[in-house]
């Protein structure tokens, strides 16, 4: 699986903590219609986007997440190298 970051335009996202938690099931049923072809890893949230980092199998596994839970991927951006201390 390859490691992807998908950036999402999500105006108020970052004051609407109780919308979040809607949101992360909404994400889950979608990731269980994709049967294992992605894996939501984790997210950071800013005040007007969201920023996932997920395991996928393709761009285009990552794209059909997006279409089935109705949350944009405003950018997906696959991930080469991971750098940590």
């Amino acid at each position: 699986m390859k490691r992807y970051l998908i950036e999402r335009d999500l105006p108020g996202s970052g004051h609407e903590q109780r919308a979040l938690k809607g949101a992360a099931a909404t994400s889950n049923d979608a990731l269980a219609k994709l049967a294992g072809k992605a894996q939501w890893v984790e997210s950071f949230v800013a005040d007007n986007k969201t920023f996932c980092v997920y395991l996928a199998e393709s761009e285009a596994a990552v794209h059909e997440h997006a279409k089935l839970s109705g949350f944009p991927a405003t950018k997906v951006t696959e991930v080469v190298t991971v750098i940590s201390r």
